[in-house]
């Protein structure tokens, strides 16, 4: 199975009620060599419009500290825990996260294999690591079946200046983590 194959079939996917309300899924992007994969939490309206990860008020936040930190987002695979926008922008649920995550993000990760999985924000921590407490995880290596690297959602960071800070400085650190492995 290859990343076209995955997105494909989350194009045409109506295994969870998410499908229902969506404009359009939004499989992810970027290199299928990707050394780093950032996962976020769901598609928002302008990714539900255009089908893309983190190209509204969130991806310019998340763009901008990717340039700081010298990582290139076309060397990057960005998606999300669920694919396909929740409505009124809501958490997505228990069952949306699990289908999404068995179905579709677990065989992504395995195609990929990238050498860090950034987690972006509590309901990626949640879905990929249990945890609930994204703070007392933040900023850290993980190792669990992967190796994983939290920290805050670009949206959370767009709204509060101190963790925007703290996001662009976890992001220079994942550079050098990269560049060390």
């Amino acid at each position: 199975m290859n990343l076209s194959a995955i997105a494909n079939e989350i194009l045409s996917c109506t295994r969870c009620p998410l499908y229902q309300e969506r404009q359009r899924a939004v499989p992810g992007e970027g290199s299928p060599h990707a050394r780093i994969m950032l996962i976020g939490e769901a598609p928002g309206a302008q990714e539900d419009i255009q089908g893309r990860p983190f190209v509204g008020r969130s991806g310019k936040i998340l763009d901008n500290a990717l340039r700081n930190a010298g990582l290139k987002r076309e060397e990057l695979f960005i998606t999300s825990v669920v694919k396909c926008r929740p409505p009124n922008n809501r958490l997505p649920r228990k069952v949306e996260v699990e289908t999404c995550v068995e179905d579709h993000l677990q065989r992504q990760i395995r195609v990929i294999q990238p050498a860090i999985i950034c987690i972006l924000g509590g309901v990626s921590a949640k879905a990929l690591l249990g945890e609930t407490n994204l703070s007392s995880i933040r900023g850290h290596l993980i190792q669990r079946d992967h190796l994983y690297f939290p920290t805050y959602h670009p949206a959370a960071a767009g709204r509060n200046p101190a963790w925007r800070m703290i996001f662009e400085s976890d992001l220079v650190n994942l550079r050098s983590l990269i560049d060390a492995i």
